[in-house]
């Protein structure tokens, strides 16, 4: 089975976390291929940033997806997610729609940690877009600059750690969503360390692509996931147009 994780912002070095984690999550005998978006922002946090992200990732999947059994939106938030899944011919999942996916197996409230306030507005409107508003415990985030943004898990681990245990203690939360993937293998640091179940993007992420691809469900024909319809385009990158193209 051969995955292709796509990075939405530039940063080489998140990439090297996901890739790390994704190895480490997968079946024996499961490829990894990471690629990272050759442009946009070192780390999302806005709408307009996940537009830009969105792109950058389309268009790596339109060029690198053949041969791959699945396509995984690297970037909690899944910029790009939903529109994928009308033009590729494989299943596509993202952090953070199997990051709650694996929650809600775990508790009923669910509490995500994330590294910046500013991140929280559009983190809340994914996860409520995914149906889970009701069961959203809360969103606690980092209050605090960032050196860099490979390094978020060394340089502020107490700090995550004390937002994860406040969101049990005063947010009621049962499990708890490591959010983002510069946060990539930290919840395998805090196994055991908190007092409740925590998940992981990236892994959840790597064992249902493998999943949804061992499943073999079938594409949509109809409906609102279907190809879109034919129409003159013009501009689009070749390997877009070609999606397009695809009956």
């Amino acid at each position: 089975m051969r995955l292709l994780l796509i990075n939405p912002n530039i940063s080489d070095s998140v990439s090297a976390l996901i890739g790390a984690e994704a190895r480490r999550s997968a079946s024996p005998g499961t490829e990894i291929q990471v690629l990272t978006a050759p442009f946009g922002v070192a780390y999302i946090e806005t709408r307009f940033e996940a537009l830009a992200g969105a792109w950058a990732t389309a268009q790596l999947a339109a060029e690198h997806h053949a041969g791959c059994d699945a396509v995984v939106v690297a970037a909690f938030g899944d910029p790009g997610l939903t529109a994928l899944r009308e033009v590729l011919p494989v299943p596509v999942t993202g952090l953070t729609e199997a990051a709650l996916a694996s929650a809600h197996l775990l508790g009923q409230r669910i509490g995500v940690i994330a590294i910046s306030q500013r991140i929280r507005a559009w983190y809340r409107e994914v996860i409520e877009s995914y149906g889970f508003g009701s069961r959203l415990a809360g969103i606690r985030a980092l209050d605090r600059p960032l050196s860099g943004i490979g390094s978020v898990q060394e340089e502020h681990a107490q700090a995550l750690q004390d937002l994860a245990e406040r969101a049990v203690d005063e947010d009621g939360a049962d499990v708890l969503i490591l959010a983002g993937a510069p946060l990539a293998g930290l919840a395998r640091t805090l196994a055991g360390r908190l007092p409740v179940p925590v998940v992981d993007g990236v892994s959840s992420a790597v064992r249902h692509a493998e999943t949804l691809a061992a499943l073999k469900p079938g594409r949509a024909l109809r409906g609102s996931f279907s190809l879109p319809p034919e129409k003159p385009n013009g501009g689009l990158p070749p390997a877009i147009e070609a999606l397009l193209r695809r009956r």
